[in-house]
């Protein structure tokens, strides 16, 4: 229970506002303890003054003290309101007292002490069960007859103390209710804070994968609670495209190795139907071959993205030759080109290095060049051009063929292959993946790549990466993954 939001935010309140009521409850009555101490005080003083002043003005010289006529009976009624007053000497002995006393007021030898000594001293003490407050006043002052006389008054603090304790229960029932009244409040007020919320997580719990577009539609009237189901709505959006990239991946990687399986099993079926030359059977076994091939590029295709996502691909930079990377690419690639009567053109200085992952550029190196043979008309030619700029490392593979479309931003989507524009009479389009290759191995350098159409015609790729990038540690937890290599052939 108290886990809850709304619990917790209750006992918060009433905790807190009960201890500020209670604090000031507190403060309030020794304030008031103070002001009617200081009350009392004063009209002790008060009557010691004067009857200090007066204690001998009898013509007989006797000491006697202007009071009320009052008997001990009437005193009794009155109890609250009379002072007592008593005389002593040095020794403790009482001279006189009020005549309306039937004992002597308590006695501190202490206190009388000092105030034989010329101090006035204040004292409390009990007296006929009530509490009181008293003072020692020297009568030394008024004439050496009282040299070693102290006058005692004393008031009876049952006053006070009723005083006190009514304020104390009223100061108390005024805190109950208001922390009764302050824990409704904030359980309604929690429960109207927290009841938007309750409605987002109806609604998000309601949302399956089926159906990521419906969104949150919940009332928020509050900038907070807005800007909460804009997020969730932002991120069930990010998720059903994600969704929906899965599922044209899955759809797209099944009909991709669907396709040479099938027909890899037709020819094989046909093959057996019945006895057929030497020739024939090697012909359908090097189709075999070859549709087993495009299933291993397209595994590996697959794999690499694979841990492109899961970003288990980490470069191992090392200080690496531009000029031989690339030449040593274009060689390889050399008789696809010549196939298709298509020149590689290279244009790389020949001390131009940078700290990169020599087979993961390789391969970014491999698919694009790759991209601009297959993908133009024969006849034309493909530029692979790298400089240093700054501190960046920037490669540029350009052709001459019709260009990337309207979309060309489009081109690094997983099998998303290129307009049939660019590859009249083409026999081999590709699996799709390998611009999105080409996008991983920059992403994996912290850096980029960009498509577009060159105004004179063709397409143009620019990706650019940190020159003098250092070693990035690979996740703690993750297993080094197999480093891709460049194909030979």
């Amino acid at each position: 229970m108290t886990g809850s939001f709304r619990w917790r935010l209750v006992l918060r309140f009433t905790g807190t506002m009960t201890a500020a009521l209670v604090a000031i409850s507190v403060v309030s009555l020794l304030s008031l303890r103070w002001v009617l101490d200081r009350e009392v005080e004063a009209s002790i003083m008060s009557v010691a003054s004067i009857q200090a002043s007066s204690v001998t003005d009898a013509p007989d010289g006797q000491m006697h003290f202007h009071e009320w006529e009052l008997t001990p009976r009437e005193a009794e009624s009155v109890r609250n309101l009379i002072r007592y007053a008593q005389i002593w000497d040095a020794d403790g002995r009482s001279l006189h007292r009020s005549r309306f006393m039937t004992r002597n007021l308590p006695l501190d030898t202490v206190a009388l002490q000092r105030a034989s000594a010329g101090e006035v001293v204040w004292d409390e003490g009990r007296f006929r069960d009530d509490e009181i407050r008293s003072v020692y006043y020297p009568l030394r002052r008024f004439g050496p007859q009282h040299e070693d006389h102290v006058l005692q008054v004393a008031a009876p603090l049952t006053a006070r103390n009723q005083m006190l304790l009514r304020v104390g229960v009223f100061l108390a029932g005024i805190t109950a209710l208001v922390v009764l009244g302050s824990g409704f409040g904030s359980w309604w007020l929690a429960g109207s804070v927290v009841r938007p919320v309750h409605e987002v997580i109806d609604q998000a719990e309601a949302i399956e994968a089926g159906s990521l577009d419906r969104g949150i539609s919940a009332y928020a009237d509050t900038q907070e609670y807005r800007r909460l189901v804009q997020v969730l709505n932002s991120m069930l959006e990010r998720i059903r495209g994600a969704f929906e990239i899965q599922r044209r991946f899955t759809a797209d990687a099944s009909h991709e190795l669907r396709s040479p399986l099938t027909a890899m099993r037709g020819e094989l079926e046909v093959a057996l139907r019945r006895e057929r030359p030497a020739e024939e059977y090697r012909a359908t076994l090097e189709s075999a071959l070859e549709e087993v091939m495009r299933l291993t590029r397209i595994t590996e295709d697959l794999l690499t993205l694979a841990r492109s996502d899961a970003g288990a691909i980490v470069p191992h930079r090392e200080r690496t030759d531009l000029e031989v990377l690339v030449r040593r690419v274009v060689d390889r690639l050399e008789p696809t080109a010549a196939a298709r009567e298509n020149r590689v053109v290279v244009d790389v200085p020949s001390d131009l290095t940078a700290d990169v992952d020599p087979d993961l550029v390789g391969r970014l190196l491999w698919n694009l060049v790759e991209n601009g043979i297959k993908h133009t008309p024969p006849g034309t030619t493909v530029e692979v051009e790298a400089q240093r700029v700054g501190g960046e490392l920037r490669i540029e593979v350009r052709d001459d063929g019709p260009g990337l479309g309207p979309e060309p931003e489009r081109v690094f989507e997983r099998f998303r292959r290129l307009n049939q524009a660019r590859t009249p009479g083409s026999v081999d389009a590709g699996t799709g993946l390998g611009l999105s290759i080409v996008n991983a191995v920059a992403e994996a350098h912290g850096g980029r790549v960009a498509a577009g159409n060159r105004p004179e015609g063709g397409a143009r790729f620019e990706v650019s990466l940190p020159a003098d990038g250092r070693e990035t540690a690979a996740p703690e937890e993750a297993t080094e993954p197999a480093r891709p290599r460049v194909p030979t052939s």
